[in-house]
């Protein structure tokens, strides 16, 4: 009943949210060369989508964001294990990973093009380096948060190091990864975007700064709300996932979320 009544809020949320803006429109309290109406960009989103050749843009925008997203991760992760298991190294590289994560991301994106070109890589590696830092911050402080207590009980148990870390580390530490791969998702689509911004001859990005630089605002909402789709399906994704791999948790923390 409770899961009803939230759902009713939550729809009634979205008719007056976009009932207003609609109407303001209407009434021109709002303008739409700024923004345009709800209409208009649902209409758009059905053009490009009636457009076999819109399926390439998007296509072109997911390679990019998965293949930043699982190489990220990947590298976050395994990077965030060895240096959580490896206090000595990861104090020798702290001043140079704090360095390079104190980079703002957009300064790396020219020079990802001059190393890689305009196609495919350099937006990987933009992305890349958006995932990476987050799983790997939150995989090193899930390693580093197992109970001692448990450690010493598995190594009674006669467990070695490829058992710990299949039975103790990784568990311990897959709530923290998990919680980073929901936020990485849209930080991926941001490294994507970023790149086709610089210069790409496909992709949402690209669709988008098109209409930006004619300053048409229906299709730049329309490629918001593409984008926004699409996190929102990786992020049901990763919800199921969440369920079937944490099976542990207690029902209590799913409820408060």
């Amino acid at each position: 009943m409770r899961t009803a009544t939230e759902r009713f809020i939550q729809a009634g949320l979205v008719v007056a949210v976009f009932g207003g803006w609609q109407a303001g429109v209407s009434l021109r309290i709002i303008d739409p060369f700024f923004f345009p109406a709800p209409w208009d960009i649902v209409r758009q989103m059905y053009v490009w989508l009636s457009d076999t050749g819109f399926y390439k843009h998007v296509s072109v925008t997911l390679t990019e964001t998965a293949l930043g997203y699982v190489i990220g991760t990947v590298m976050g992760v395994a990077a965030g294990v060895w240096l959580g298991l490896n206090t000595t190294v990861a104090r020798i590289l702290d001043p140079f990973i704090k360095s390079f994560n104190a980079i703002p991301r957009v300064v790396l994106a020219p020079i990802f093009v001059l190393w890689l070109g305009l196609g495919l890589w350099s937006k990987v590696a933009l992305a890349v380096t958006l995932v990476f830092f987050i799983t790997f911050f939150n995989a090193m402080q899930g390693v580093r948060e197992v109970n001692p207590t448990v450690l010493a009980n598995a190594r009674i148990l006669g467990a070695n190091r490829r058992d710990l870390l299949r039975h103790v580390y990784f568990p311990a530490a897959a709530s923290w990864i998990l919680s980073s791969l929901r936020t990485s998702v849209g930080f991926a689509v941001v490294g994507a975007i970023i790149g086709e911004y610089l210069g790409a001859s496909a992709g949402l990005g690209y669709l988008i700064a098109q209409a930006e630089g004619n300053f048409n605002a229906v299709g730049v909402f329309a490629g918001i709300v593409v984008l926004a789709m699409f996190v929102l399906l990786i992020d049901q994704v990763l919800d199921i996932a969440e369920h079937r791999l944490i099976t542990w948790r207690p029902r209590g923390a799913e409820g408060t979320r």
